[in-house]
């Protein structure tokens, strides 16, 4: 665990990266804003009034969803002074929810963003820091870890944009990494096979968080401070006069507060229909935890990196408790061989996809069984990259929504037309990772203080919709299920 000089250096530059991150995370998902211009930007942050009418310090906030955002926000607003009830339909980190599995990848690979990449690579770097200090405050009182610096290794055949760019936000930006020859990757890690791999890039200290427990842990922290938990299904009260008049829950018990903040991820769209339905995609993910071979730990933290190879991510087994190898994407199955006709007849068609079935669309409905096809898929990426796992027992199999929005944006905002509620959420799959800073910039939003204008116009509400209905399919960031 880092010393007492590392954690002070991680304090100061997570003072630095908020007084930062709301312009740099605006600008990057918005593309309004130079990475150049943060600095700029960074005199006049905090310079805002508070804004009348928000939630003050003392105020009483009712946080509907405990995943990752509403477990930060809730402990955050909590430490703030406000008087905070948190309440979830399943409990912190249920099955369903989208930080209910039990890892999720931190890393800093963001070359395939379209839309100032270079942001998103320093706000990753930031988040790395925060998970470590995290880990080293409260891992010794709760018994457990969780934050593992596994390291992440990228192989490729040849350079792509993703790997050229992302190196070169690396080196731009000072961030410490490695550029290995596949003999080297063979030497350091044996298990994996990394012939014929002309590109490897290695980020050292890179790590996977223990997602379900990380949020369980938080939600204990803010209980610990005075979080009153309740479970319940919430339903929101009439907008009277430009604000919410309260919530119910599914017993009937009507509540009201100060404020309302709304961190209910891939639920948001059904608690929200006419504000969000048309403006939100919610693909659910899959993943296969696979049992590392008997008595070799070359699978296990930390002898061997998280990954990422084409169609896949995942990373080691966590010796705390073990869930298996994970392994998120596939390799899809070779094509079958022509036994009829000549060599002149064309190929049949490729099968189309099944249009996805509404209830797989609602993560309160949908089945998060993972089929055959989709183990198979990632079996084949054990047999080419981990050939000594080929055979290796599924162990589990665990699946997620996440939510998208059409902006590609995420929110934080008043709900349109309610100066008192909050929408927090759109994680675009990358949620969990920036969920502990998250909860902090929240938290400041909904207390008052507006910071940079121009992260609060890049959170706003988006006004661009999908002009399908919502795709089945899922994105290839891993921290989605």
């Amino acid at each position: 665990m880092p010393d007492d000089q590392d954690l002070l250096d991680t304090t100061v530059r997570r003072r630095d990266f908020l007084r930062l991150a709301g312009l740099g995370t605006g600008a990057l998902l918005t593309g309004a804003v130079p990475a150049s211009a943060a600095a700029q930007a960074a005199a006049h942050l905090g310079s805002s009034p508070v804004n009348p009418g928000r939630a003050r310090p003392s105020s009483h906030v009712i946080v509907i969803g405990a995943g990752a955002w509403g477990a930060f926000t809730s402990w955050q607003l909590r430490k703030a002074g406000s008087k905070v009830t948190l309440i979830d339909q399943y409990g912190a980190a249920n099955s369903r929810s989208t930080s209910g599995d039990e890892t999720r990848g931190i890393r800093s690979s963001y070359g395939d963003r379209t839309v100032t990449p270079e942001l998103w690579t320093d706000w990753a770097r930031q988040s790395i820091a925060r998970w470590t200090e995290f880990d080293a405050e409260h891992a010794k009182r709760f018994g457990t870890r969780y934050f593992f610096t596994t390291g992440d290794v990228i192989f490729r055949e040849k350079p792509e944009s993703f790997t050229t760019r992302t190196q070169e936000l690396w080196t731009a930006q000072g961030v410490k990494f490695e550029v290995l020859t596949a003999d080297e990757a063979r030497f350091r890690w044996p298990q994996i096979a990394s012939e014929g791999n002309g590109v490897v890039l290695y980020e050292p200290d890179a790590g996977v968080a223990r997602a379900r427990d990380a949020v369980q842990a938080a939600v204990a922290l803010g209980r610990e401070a005075g979080v009153n938990i309740r479970i319940g299904r919430v339903t929101p009260g009439p907008i009277r006069n430009g604000r919410m008049d309260g919530i119910t829950l599914g017993d009937g018990t009507r509540l009201t507060a100060d404020a309302y903040v709304f961190c209910c991820g891939p639920w948001s769209a059904k608690l929200f229909p006419e504000e969000l339905r048309a403006r939100t995609q919610v693909p659910i993910g899959h993943v296969c935890y696979f049992g590392t071979p008997l008595g070799n730990d070359r699978f296990t933290y930390p002898n061997i990196p998280s990954f990422n190879v084409p169609g896949a991510t995942g990373w080691t087994t966590l010796p705390v408790d073990s869930r298996g190898f994970r392994v998120r994407g596939s390799i899809a199955p070779p094509p079958p061989p022509r036994v009829v006709g000549s060599d002149d007849d064309p190929p049949p068609p490729p099968p189309q996809a099944a249009a996805p079935e509404a209830r797989q669309q609602d993560p309160d409905l949908s089945s998060r069984w993972s089929n055959q096809d989709r183990i198979d898929g990632s079996r084949r990426i054990l047999q080419k990259y981990f050939p000594a796992m080929a055979d290796a027992p599924l162990l589990e199999t665990r699946s997620c929504h996440y939510e998208i929005s059409a902006n590609r944006n995420f929110i934080v905002d008043h709900l349109p037309g309610a100066d008192n509620a909050w929408i927090a959420g759109m994680g675009q799959a990358e949620g969990f990772k920036f969920s502990i800073v998250l909860g902090e910039y929240i938290a400041a939003r909904v207390t008052g203080t507006l910071g940079d204008p121009m992260i609060a116009a890049a959170f706003k509400f988006p006004t661009t919709t999908y002009d399908a209905p919502p795709a089945g399919t899922g994105s290839r960031d891993e921290d989605a299920a």
